[in-house]
């Protein structure tokens, strides 16, 4: 009695050949090279196209302040205009006018130093840094030398 030895086949029919497995893990790290060479260029454009819209939005943010800045400002400008007008007319009740301009005069300089000092924080070079990028090229840095976060 004789024993018959089938072939493996593939689900078509085809009988499977064999393959080398150095062979197969040579094809699958090369593979896999290549693979890597053709995704890290495109893994840092679209790290550029993330600092590209991350700064788009930082310039947009920073043109709405300067907007509302404006319009506020003038607006305010009026109104302080008529308060600084009736403080220097109740003050020349009591004090000479020119000394009453000359107090109230003085105040808005201070306040106004104040306002401004306070608003030029926000066109710091600082807040205009696009973070998420910086912080996510880092991570991909550290992940292409094989390092773990």
């Amino acid at each position: 009695m004789s024993k018959s030895y089938e072939q493996p086949q593939n689900f078509d029919g085809r009988p499977l050949r064999a393959v080398s497995s150095t062979r197969e893990d040579d094809n699958s790290i090369g593979g896999l090279l290549r693979q890597l060479a053709h995704e890290i260029p495109m893994l840092f454009t679209k790290e550029l196209a993330l600092a590209k819209a991350e700064m788009r939005e930082n310039l947009r943010a920073t043109k709405a302040g300067v907007a509302a800045v404006a319009t506020g400002g003038a607006v305010m400008l009026a109104g302080l205009v008529i308060l600084l007008m009736a403080g220097v007319y109740g003050l020349a009740t009591v004090l000479p006018a020119w000394l009453s301009a000359l107090i109230v005069g003085a105040a808005a300089l201070i306040v106004g130093w104040i306002m401004v000092s306070a608003g030029k924080k926000q066109f710091e070079p600082g807040s205009l840094k696009p973070d998420h990028t910086l912080h996510s090229l880092h991570k991909d840095a550290d992940a292409i030398r094989g390092r773990t976060p």
